[in-house]
């Protein structure tokens, strides 16, 4: 239940026939208590949702021979006048008098703290302000359970007096409770967990390049990496552990740090190696390593050509480093590499070197790699107007690849010769 629809209205029935907000949502959903408060006061808005008072037993309706008679059944006459509604439907009732005064029931009730968030962000001044009081008075470690609602509010123009106290409580609060939070499902909500946890210095060198090394989000990537290898960080014993961590880690970001971190450990030799690494990133850190131990790398990369079975990644380097009359041709030798790596990188290459030669390049449009292919067309991208067209809609053929159809219908595009629809097409 994240938003206003029939799941949500249903929710908010049950709550106004009597049922605790527990048996009619998921109140662990930060999104459902957002949405539970969009629906009560959206309610008048559904006439025909109707919702009996508490305690009212459920009466049957009068059939159709009733009705023609005249008779309306059993059911008593409504009362003078509602009886008042709970208190989690009055906390985001459209009167904002009602929700004012039902913040009196948080005291009494935790369960219906996360509706004290909401109101925080409140757009009456009287409820918002009466909400941050309340909330304040809260102990810090009582937020916690509500981090990801609080964070989730914070988005709003009044959410930031909420998302203010948090930070100040995990700053404050026990390193168990923060490190807990590391571990929540919500990005949001671990992102400030492990952004605390670094600032306070609850996890060690070896945990945060694990942590780096390992997840999937780029911002924590960089945020670990970083905090692993800051200058300042006393070095322990598994120092050099850390920096291996994340020289293998899968990241080009993670490597890329742990490369430049390689200057301040003293290990400028170590960088040798990654200047044929697979990412640009890493290939520019380790030659700036090298560069600052007083090391050319250029001599190093054409010794790396060499092999290029074992390191494929070594023509993008000389191309980003090299000489265009000492090193185009060992490039061009290197795109006819029997090893798909090779030629991808080596067409890498030449595009860094600026020479790439249309005629000799177009035949890689039929390479049996998919990736030789990308990289053969992005390389000849600024050169398709030279292209002869029918060369091109040959390899656009239905019979071709997918990889050389695609990069047919690219290359037309980029010399203004849109490729005509296939028979049939609507």
């Amino acid at each position: 239940m994240d938003g206003w629809d029939g799941e949500t209205m249903r929710a908010v029935v049950r709550v106004c026939e009597g049922a605790t907000p527990e048996e009619a949502f998921d109140t662990a959903s930060a999104g459902a208590w957002s949405a539970f408060d969009t629906g009560v006061r959206n309610l008048d808005a559904r006439p025909w949702l109707w919702t009996r008072p508490p305690g009212e037993p459920v009466r049957p309706a009068p059939t159709l021979l009733d009705r023609l008679r005249g008779r309306t059944g059993s059911r008593p006459a409504p009362p003078a006048s509602p009886p008042p509604p709970p208190p989690a439907v009055a906390l985001c009732h459209r009167d904002g008098r009602v929700r004012e005064a039902a913040l009196d029931a948080v005291r009494t009730a935790p369960e219906l703290r996360p509706l004290l968030v909401v109101r925080c962000a409140d757009w009456a001044a009287p409820v918002q302000e009466k909400a941050r009081k309340l909330l304040a008075e809260l102990p810090g470690g009582d937020l916690f359970p509500l981090a990801e609602l609080i964070l989730r509010l914070s988005r709003r123009a009044r959410g930031d007096f909420a998302r203010d106290l948090l930070e100040d409580a995990l700053r404050e609060g026990p390193a168990a409770e923060v490190l807990v939070l590391t571990g929540h499902p919500d990005r949001a909500t671990y992102r400030l967990a492990y952004r605390i946890a670094v600032e306070r210095g609850l996890l060690t060198p070896m945990e945060l390049a694990t942590t780096a090394a390992t997840c999937g989000d780029v911002t924590l990537q960089d945020l670990c990496a970083e905090a692993a290898v800051r200058p300042g960080t006393a070095p322990g014993p598994d120092a050099a552990a850390v920096l291996d961590r994340l020289l293998t880690a899968r990241s080009p970001r993670v490597r890329s740090a742990g490369v430049t971190a390689l200057r301040r450990a003293g290990r400028h030799g170590d960088a040798e190696r990654f200047l044929a690494d697979r990412s640009a990133l890493v290939r520019a850190c380790a030659r700036y390593v090298l560069r600052q131990d007083g090391v050319d790398p250029l001599p190093l990369c054409r010794a790396l050509c060499t092999e290029p079975a074992a390191h494929p990644g070594a023509a993008a380097g000389l191309g980003e480093c090299g000489d265009r009359a000492a090193d185009a041709g060992t490039l061009w030798a290197l795109v006819e590499h029997p090893l798909p790596a090779v030629r991808l990188h080596a067409i890498g290459g030449l595009r860094a070197l600026d020479v790439v030669v249309r005629e000799r390049l177009t035949p890689l449009l039929d390479d049996p790699s998919p990736a030789v292919v990308r990289a053969a067309t992005r390389a000849l991208l600024p050169e398709a107007a030279g292209i002869p067209e029918r060369l091109l809609r040959e390899r656009g053929a239905p019979d071709r690849p997918r990889a050389v159809r695609v990069a047919a219908d690219r290359l037309l595009r980029a010399a203004g010769r849109q490729r005509p629809p296939e028979p049939g097409y609507r």
